[in-house]
């Protein structure tokens, strides 16, 4: 059996960017096919969902039979999103068995089918960090800096090896955000702003330097814009996908403060190894509500990545029509309405009536300074980076029962 439709394979389909790409590309006259793990969460519900395990030889092969079956044996496009990352910044077999071989797999059986593209979702993270103000070309030197752009690099060696005759667009992608926020990083920085946490005023590192971001709605234009100029592409294209007006971690830490409180939020240098020992600390403390921040992560401090947009201009006519910049007061103003729904799209920790706290850390130790009491002289590790004491409170109260 064949489609009349063009058909498009996105693996990773009920991720973030998956479920975006599949309410888009389904939504039009299209034959959308999903590759998911089982069960939730669930694709759009105009995207075919199939179960595969791309760890898997055989179930890799019995999914692909399974296409050709059902739709036949042309493919206008992969998306090839699904891949493995974790924050830990501990090393995984996942990064290669699903990563890196799970490609391979699935190369392997893309071969017996008639595809016209294979887009794969490549990060930025995977460019040598640059000097501020310079900007990163798709020529810029590869270093990565942890496993998971490393794990990307592997991934960009396999498909110019494995792709056979398949035409492959390698997009080194930033950052990505959205209207209620769903990045990460950006949601724990606004969460350290918001509840006046003592270490949203703090940074071990450089806080002029910038990465790159971009809104998901500009990335899925990207895609079409891949799919759309296919013909005018090399058999093996990479490009940067990011805006190119990247804030400062400085800038951002001004801007949530003002949207939020209409106030300044001065931002401290904390020498590195101090920091270390904090997080350490902080990471192993027994409570529900774990860190963000690892060690690992303050090595990574002084990182700038900002990207060049000149080929997404001239090859597909691509650039962003949003910025960070511009859509972080609607970002905040969504908190500010809704903070528990906000936390909860987020994936963060919700302390009720407890959040955000009263009273600004740093305006509390200017007034004991000046008041002339004194603070308990610091540890081993910066009090920013001891956990709020109800966290405490709350898992001793969980033990005891």
């Amino acid at each position: 059996m064949s489609s009349e439709k063009d058909v498009y394979l996105i693996t990773g389909s009920s991720g973030l960017l998956g479920h975006a790409l599949s309410h888009h590309f389904g939504s039009r006259d299209n034959l959308v096919v999903g590759f998911d793990q089982s069960g939730p969460p669930y694709p759009t519900p105009n995207t075919e969902c199939l179960f595969c395990d791309l760890t898997s030889d055989e179930s890799v092969q019995k999914t692909m039979f399974m296409v050709r079956s059902l739709y036949g044996n042309k493919i206008k496009s992969v998306f090839h999103l699904a891949a493995y990352y974790s924050f830990s910044g501990k090393d995984s077999h996942l990064y290669k068995d699903l990563t890196v071989d799970g490609t391979k797999r699935l190369l392997r059986e893309l071969q017996k089918f008639e595809v016209e593209q294979f887009i794969f979702s490549s990060s930025m993270l995977v460019y040598r960090p640059n000097r501020k103000g310079e900007k990163l070309t798709e020529s810029s030197p590869l270093e990565p800096t942890w496993a998971y752009p490393e794990s990307k690099v592997e991934t960009e060696r396999v498909l110019q090896e494995n792709r056979g005759s398949i035409p492959i667009v390698n997009l080194r992608i930033a950052g990505v955000y959205s209207d209620v926020c769903q990045s990460i990083p950006l949601a724990h920085q606004i969460q350290r702003i918001y509840e006046h946490r003592l270490e949203g005023h703090l940074y071990s590192g450089d806080v002029d330097v910038r990465q790159s971001f971009v809104h998901m709605e500009d990335l899925v234009l990207a895609f079409e814009a891949c799919v759309k100029n296919r013909n005018m592409m090399s058999n093996f294209e990479t490009i940067n996908i990011g805006e190119e007006d990247a804030l400062s971690y400085d800038e951002t830490q001004r801007i949530i403060a003002r949207q939020l409180f209409d106030e300044p939020w001065p931002t401290l240098d904390v020498p590195k190894p101090i920091a270390k020992v904090g997080a350490w600390v902080e990471d192993k403390m027994p409570v529900s509500d774990k860190p963000f921040i690892k060690p690992w992560m303050i090595d990574r401090a002084d990182d700038n990545y900002e990207l060049n947009g000149e080929k997404a201009r001239q090859l597909i006519g691509w650039s962003p029509s949003r910025t960070l910049r511009d859509t972080l007061p609607k970002i905040l103003e969504g908190l500010k309405v809704d903070p528990e729904k906000w936390y909860r799209i987020n994936k963060l920790h919700w302390h009720g009536d407890e959040a955000p706290h009263t009273v600004d850390p740093i305006k509390q130790i200017e007034h004991q300074t000046q008041s002339s009491e004194l603070l308990d002289p610091p540890g081993p590790a910066p009090a920013a980076l001891i956990p709020p004491r109800h966290d405490i409170d709350e898992q001793r109260s969980r033990e005891a029962s």
